[in-house]
């Protein structure tokens, strides 16, 4: 769910998040078993006016976490590979989860938090990989696994907009094709929801173009170039009896998760005739079932090598570290060059490549 589902959404200040934002678990936290119903519906009763910036930050943080405890959502599927002029091909399956918690503040707006893991599994088996075949370049390669230690972030009345990479960059302003301007400019968070009987439907897009964080100077094997484009794309399906039903908490949903970008960078393309490959990915994504959710080899998986994932932070200090994953690579993984100058981060990363970095 996260990219994960999460993977991607949120820090802010009132129109512009700057998401270097790093998805957050670590200590199970729900509020007082007295404010959980007050908490997530505040004064207001009844449905949802959802031409209502208050009504759609409700919504969202609804749909895509929970109000009284921490939820974990999963997200499961395939990765292809397009190389210019040839068919995609699959290469490995893609697979994580998101562990999320929201409340709305005093002045109505969302907070969300969570942790997210990404992994890369077998075609054949889904066991998680922790080397990789790479049948281009007939390398095998050591697989680097998705740690998103913390993310938490502030949702404002306005569309977000994300900023990744450094200087000359420019912000990403979320689903944009669906939210337009009002008469002053500003972009009211206004979903663009729809609803054929009691089902309803809800899409969430981000596009980014920014400089690569893993560099052809200081990685030449693992950077793609010096720009990225990554985007993810979420369907969500749910009830809208659920949703508009403020003695809920959170609401179960469904989605589609479509995910294109340049190769990983363990994937090792750099320097080939396989750099400007895409990467395609098609997932399910899902939360409502607790850690029925979750695949059990990818369960497995975590609660060997880092249970914490499966619960969110502590507290509500805005964090947004490591929502990147290629900056995330740059921090855990040495340059290539060993005269690259270089600042690693001090994350544990529990399992695959990244931690023997």
């Amino acid at each position: 769910m996260t990219s994960s589902l999460v993977n991607s959404l949120m820090l802010g200040r009132r129109d512009t998040l700057k998401a270097s934002v790093a998805w957050s678990l670590a200590a199970a936290l729900g509020l007082p078993a007295g404010l959980r119903a007050e908490a997530h519906s505040g004064s207001r009763k009844g449905s949802l006016d959802y031409a209502d910036p208050a009504d759609n930050l409700y919504a969202f943080g609804k749909i895509w976490a929970a109000y009284d405890k921490p939820i974990v959502a999963a997200f499961h599927g395939l990765m292809y590979l397009r190389i210019p002029g040839r068919r995609m091909v699959p290469v490995f399956g893609y697979t994580g989860t998101g562990a999320l918690l929201a409340k709305i503040d005093e002045n109505g707006d969302l907070w969300l938090k969570s942790r997210e893991t990404g992994y890369f599994t077998d075609l054949k088996t889904g066991d998680i990989l922790e080397t990789w075949y790479n049948p281009f370049t007939e390398k095998t390669v050591p697989v680097y696994h998705f740690y998103n230690d913390v993310l938490v972030g502030k949702v404002g009345k306005e569309i977000p907009k994300f900023f990744f990479g450094g200087a000359g960059d420019s912000p990403t302003l979320m689903n944009e094709g669906t939210a337009f301007p009002d008469a002053d400019g500003r972009y009211p968070f206004v979903l663009p929801f729809q609803t054929y009987g009691d089902d309803m439907m809800l899409s969430w897009d981000y596009t980014h173009e920014y400089t690569n964080p893993v560099t052809p100077e200081g990685w030449p094997k693992s950077s793609t170039g010096k720009r990225i484009t990554p985007s993810e794309h979420f369907t969500f399906n749910f009830s809208k009896r659920e949703l508009e039903d403020r003695s809920l908490p959170g609401v179960r949903f469904t989605a589609g998760f479509t995910r294109l970008s340049e190769c990983w960078p363990f994937m090792q393309m750099g320097g080939t005739p396989y750099a400007d490959a895409t990467l395609f990915g098609r997932m399910f994504s899902h939360k409502g079932l607790g850690l029925a959710d979750v695949p059990p080899k990818v369960l497995a998986y975590i609660e060997k090598h880092a249970p914490e994932f499966l619960t969110v932070p502590d507290g509500w200090t805005p964090d947004n570290s490591r929502v990147d994953t290629w900056k995330a690579y740059a921090q855990d993984i040495p340059p290539e060059n060993p005269g690259y100058a270089w600042k690693p981060s001090g994350f544990k990363v529990p399992s695959g490549k990244g931690r023997t970095g």
